[in-house]
């Protein structure tokens, strides 16, 4: 449950910064108008967010084990792309599912320390 709900917030972060359906804080800024107050507030916000997942799956993962895990997610979608006859040319179903693979690797990063932990006995310290 717990890799669940840390893929659920990977997911949010993901596509709350960038999705194919126009309703993503880089449309929104992109479009204009609107309350700069806020959208400066909103973008800090994601920017933590982003932040925080990228140094806790570096922290968790170390720097060969996130390649290894964006390599895991990269050729799966390679996988699920070419069994699945997505057509290259559908960017949005690509996009989706890249946004998807990246939650992936982030929601890995923030489980790992907790799997090795249970899995060896090692607990994790910084």
């Amino acid at each position: 449950m717990g890799f669940l709900l840390r893929f659920l917030v990977a997911l949010v972060v993901v596509f709350a910064s960038y999705n194919p359906e126009g309703v993503s804080f880089y449309h929104w800024v992109r479009g204009g108008g609107g309350s700069a107050p806020l959208k400066a507030f909103a973008g800090v916000v994601l920017l933590i967010a982003w932040i925080f997942l990228l140094k806790s799956a570096r922290s968790s993962l170390g720097t060969l084990g996130v390649l290894l895990a964006a390599a895991f997610f990269g050729t799966l979608l390679w996988l699920v792309l070419s069994f699945a006859h997505v057509s290259v040319q559908g960017a949005r179903a690509v996009t989706y599912l890249v946004g998807v693979a990246l939650a992936g690797v982030l929601s890995i990063g923030l489980v790992w320390s907790k799997f090795r932990q249970k899995v060896t006995g090692q607990v994790e310290v910084d």
